[in-house]
């Protein structure tokens, strides 16, 4: 599982985020791409 592909149709930003979180550690880029993916105003 690679988070910033769950998030590939949120937007370039959305995307650049995750992956700055995941090269940081696997955990955060997962818990950033489940928060932008349940977000209902997005």
């Amino acid at each position: 599982m690679f988070p910033p592909l769950a998030v590939i149709d949120k937007g370039c930003g959305s995307i650049v985020i995750v992956f700055i979180l995941t090269c940081l550690g696997w955990i955060p880029g997962v818990i950033a791409a489940l928060i932008i993916n349940n977000n209902p105003n997005r």
